[in-house]
């Protein structure tokens, strides 16, 4: 499965919020530097869906704001 991630870096507090089926919207706290921030939406995604963190990856998007991202089922 595919989703669409629109990632907020740098955030007051950490939410997540769904757009459109496949379609996210994601508040983190981290920075964008180091791939730090990449990692904690990973793990909100993770949490949020219910699923392992090695079942996420970025797909396309490591550096911008606008993320594929893959879920392997």
């Amino acid at each position: 499965m595919l989703i669409k991630v629109k990632v907020k870096p740098n955030a007051k507090k950490e939410e997540i919020k769904k757009i459109e089926e496949n379609y996210y919207e994601v508040r983190t706290t981290a920075i964008p530097e180091k791939g730090r921030a990449n990692k904690r939406v990973i793990e909100i995604i993770s949490k949020h869906l219910k699923i392992p963190k090695s079942r996420i990856k970025i797909v396309k998007g490591e550096t911008s704001r606008e993320k594929l991202i893959e879920i392997d089922d």
